[in-house]
């Protein structure tokens, strides 16, 4: 039993260490390369502990710990984000449960959804006068278009033998939506969460550079503009965790409700 186990828990770990080797491998051959004094990952590291030990320093608006930056993008993401699912889920329920709804806003959906999350945050700044709402209202637009499409493909998937049943039974429109079409579309709901959440933690770090002010894209354009390279690539990885554990965190919620309908 006992060699079983450790053989699977290998098999698990050893894959990813050693995509972690040949990253680092990879890198410090670009380093040992450059000739513009890249970092090594020896000196990233040193520079990342200096960072870490100390990630919630504040010595004004424009010099503030990586810990700060990174809350600040979170909220912003948050506020966006939220705004967009308390437009887009209820949105994409009316857009599928109606066709009339349906052929008026598909062509609007299908002009508007290519069109680059940034080249909204010149509107934002037009309208709102402000750089941070300007930011949550590009994470907004970026964030509703994947709640809105998975919500209204999960309605319209519903099967018309449930409809049928509603209609012979006489179910109001919200017992339809609540006692039907929520637990059969939600898989799909969290689908459009999870793609709007990724989405919208991409977008905010660009955003960020634009508009300035406190957040982790603003420290990495920051860092940029001081040549300081090593703590761009801290900034990258720390992107990349934030971002990793977002999805996580909505692939077990995902499991979770999943688990708890095959339960039932």
């Amino acid at each position: 039993m006992l060699p079983a186990l450790l053989k699977d828990g290998l098999a698990k770990t050893i894959p990813p260490v050693l995509g972690l080797a040949l990253l680092v491998g990879i890198w410090s051959l670009v380093a040992m390369g450059s000739t513009n004094n890249f970092p090594t990952p020896i000196e990233t590291a040193r520079q990342a502990i200096d960072v870490f030990s100390n990630p919630f320093y504040s010595n004004g608006p424009n010099d503030q710990g990586v810990g700060w930056n990174v809350l600040s993008s979170l909220k912003r993401v948050a506020m966006g984000f939220g705004l967009a699912a308390l437009v887009g889920i209820p949105l994409g329920f009316v857009i599928g449960r109606f066709e009339f709804l349906s052929r008026m806003f598909n062509p609007l959906i299908s002009l508007l959804r290519p069109v680059s999350p940034l080249a909204w945050l010149p509107i934002g700044l037009l309208v709102f006068k402000g750089a941070n709402p300007a930011a949550i209202w590009t994470i907004f637009i970026c964030s509703i278009w994947p709640m809105v499409i998975n919500t209204a493909v999960g309605v319209q998937r519903v099967p018309q033998d449930y409809m049928n049943v509603a209609r012979v039974l006489n179910l109001s429109e919200w017992k339809i939506i609540t006692k039907i079409l929520f637990p059969a579309v939600l898989p799909y709901m969290l689908t459009g969460v999870r793609l709007a959440v990724g989405t919208a933690w991409l977008v905010i770090v660009a955003a960020e550079m634009l508009t300035g002010g406190v957040g982790i894209g603003f420290w990495v354009w920051d860092e940029w503009n001081n040549l300081n390279v090593k703590n761009i690539i801290i900034a990258i990885f720390v992107i990349g965790i934030v971002g990793l554990l977002l999805e996580m965190a909505l692939i077990k919620l995902a499991t979770a409700f999943t688990y708890e309908e095959v339960k039932s």
